[in-house]
């Protein structure tokens, strides 16, 4: 699997991701208030699914091999049952921008995970925590919730978008430990089918068909959600994660609310501030300094193994002093 930094084709992904899925938050919105939440959520991400499929074999990508399948179920379910149906079955009792507070603790949840299961190369050292708290804070000047506002809302939101952080990261952690034969797109289909099928049958248990209507805004919604927030999000997303450290990939929870608000101020002309911007910067600076932390962690790594390699070299190759031979008497 990749190394910690992002660059290349991992960076673009994670640019898609920041992107596509600060664009996701109104199309939620929406469609949560047209359409019962189970049921939005999971056939968003069960066609998403069907339709990646297709689009991965007819470009020659194999379907995943059979020992692969427990890895990529356990994954989608994690990811979308337990991750993003909660994040969309909550916006039903709390704000958006209180949502957007709960949801960014996927950044610290990831780092904790990323850190303490065994197999991965991050840690949590003081650079990370000074990024992830800056991140973190700069997240809260951004959206403008107030503690008292996040205490008197309704408690059933942050409950489940607690459950959903945490789900989610566990998810890519797990993905990240337990890298699967399947291309990132197959996999990524085979996700969101199972993750998108279990959410969808949760809907049909608990009979939200009775109330599923479909108008125009909530085609719309999904029409949205299905293409540049599944198939073309989840899809980049899996792609950097399997090439960047966990922890790095995951920063893009801070980028989300920005890419937001950016796209509330054009094409909405919603009003922003210098407390905006200023907010704007902290985030940026936190992703650049969480990113630069673990190129520093792996050149200090890299420079103490030459150094410990140099010095064996030299112990094993000094030259072997031979004694004088005796005079003879």
């Amino acid at each position: 699997m990749g190394g910690a930094a992002l660059k290349g084709k991992a960076l673009i992904a994670y640019l898609v991701v920041c992107v596509f899925w600060g664009s996701t938050y109104l199309a939620i919105k929406v469609g949560v208030t047209e359409l019962p939440p189970f049921l939005f959520g999971g056939l968003r991400f069960l066609v998403a699914g069907l339709l990646l499929l297709g689009i991965a074999r007819a470009l020659g990508d194999p379907l995943p091999k059979k020992r692969d399948w427990r890895t990529l179920a356990i994954v989608g379910l994690l990811l979308l049952a337990g991750g993003n149906a909660l994040v969309v079955w909550s916006e039903q009792y709390i704000g958006s921008g209180i949502a957007s507070i709960f949801v960014v603790t996927v950044a610290l949840w990831t780092a904790l995970f990323d850190a303490l299961i065994p197999g991965g190369s991050s840690e949590l050292n003081w650079r990370v925590l000074a990024g992830l708290a800056l991140g973190f804070l700069g997240t809260l000047l951004l959206v403008g919730v107030t503690p008292s506002e996040i205490l008197a809302a309704d408690t059933r939101g942050p409950i489940a978008l607690t459950i959903a952080s945490a789900s989610w990261s566990l998810g890519s952690v797990y993905a990240k430990r337990n890298p699967t034969q399947a291309s990132p797109y197959m996999g990524a289909a085979f996700q969101m089918i199972v993750g998108g099928g279990a959410v969808a049958l949760v809907g049909t248990l608990l009979g939200e068909w009775a109330s599923w209507h479909l108008s125009t805004r909530g085609i719309g919604a999904i029409v949205y959600l299905v293409i540049f927030g599944s198939i073309l999000g989840f899809s980049a997303y899996s792609y950097a994660l399997r090439h960047a450290s966990a922890t790095i990939v995951g920063t893009y929870a801070y980028v989300n609310p920005v890419i937001a608000v950016l796209l509330g101020w054009w094409l909405l002309h919603e009003p922003v501030s210098a407390r905006t911007f200023i907010a704007m910067g902290m985030i940026l600076v936190a992703v650049v300094w969480i990113q630069f932390s673990h190129k520093l962690r792996r050149t200090v790594g890299q420079s103490d193994g030459r150094t410990d390699n140099a010095s064996t070299v030299r112990l094993s190759d000094s030259p072997t002093v031979r004694p004088e031979p005796e005079a003879s008497t």
